[in-house]
C-alpha cells in the first residue's frame, strides 16, 4: 500500500492560480476558460455590424433620395438642350423680320418669343450674363478683336446666348474677347 501512497501525490498535478493561467494561456484557451467573456465579444461584434449596417442603410436612404430629386430636377435637361438652336434659328428670324415691327408676323413671332421665354423661366432656365471679364466656365470663345476701348480679356459681344437650368450650365455663351492692339508697325519711310 505504500507503493499506491508514493503514486498518488505524483500523478496530482499542482494547481495553478487561475490568473496566471488566463495570462499564460492561448486565445483558444482562453475562449474556454471563459465561455462569459466570450459570449460578451460575440454580442459587442455583432451589435457593432447592426449598427454600421444601420448607419450604410440610413446613408443609401439619404443618397437614394438625393439622386432621386436632382433626377426628377433635371429630368428636362436633355429636352431643353436640344430647344436652344431651335430658339437661336426663331431668334434670327426675329431679326430680320424686325424691319418691318408693324407687320403682323413680326407681332406674332413677339408674341411666340415672349410665350418662350416665359415656358423657359418656368423651367429654371435662366440666361447667362455674358459682360465683363471672360469666363471659361461660363463662355466659349469663338474669336479674339483688338480693341482700344475694352480691356483685355474682356467680352465685346455674344455671338450666341449662353443658358443655365438652374445651377447646371446647359450651353456656354460664346463671345468674340478683346485683346491688347497690336504695336503700330513700321515707321514713316
Amino acid at each position: 500500500m505504500q507503493a499506491d501512497n508514493q503514486t498518488a501525490p505524483e500523478a496530482e498535478a499542482p494547481v495553478e492560480n487561475p490568473e496566471i493561467a488566463k495570462e499564460n494561456a492561448t486565445p483558444e484557451a482562453a475562449a474556454e476558460l471563459d465561455p462569459w467573456e466570450q459570449l460578451e465579444a460575440e454580442a459587442a461584434k455583432w451589435k457593432d455590424l447592426s449598427l454600421r449596417t444601420a448607419a450604410e442603410m440610413d446613408n443609401l436612404r439619404k443618397r437614394t433620395a438625393r439622386e432621386r430629386e436632382e433626377a426628377v430636377r433635371y429630368s428636362n435637361q436633355r429636352l431643353l438642350e436640344e430647344l436652344l438652336p431651335v430658339i437661336d434659328n426663331f431668334e434670327m428670324g426675329m431679326q430680320a423680320a424686325a424691319q418691318d415691327t408693324s407687320s403682323m408676323i413680326y407681332i406674332g413671332m413677339d408674341m411666340v418669343r415672349r410665350q418662350l421665354n416665359e415656358f423657359l423661366s418656368s423651367q429654371g432656365v435662366e440666361e447667362l450674363v455674358a459682360s465683363g471679364a471672360f469666363d471659361p466656365n461660363l463662355h466659349d470663345a469663338v474669336a479674339q478683336e483688338e480693341s482700344a476701348d475694352i480691356k483685355e480679356g474682356d467680352i465685346i459681344r455674344v455671338t450666341r446666348r449662353g443658358f443655365k437650368l438652374r445651377d447646371r450650365l446647359l450651353r456656354p455663351a460664346s463671345v468674340v474677347v478683346s485683346k491688347a492692339p497690336a504695336a503700330a508697325e513700321g515707321g514713316a519711310d
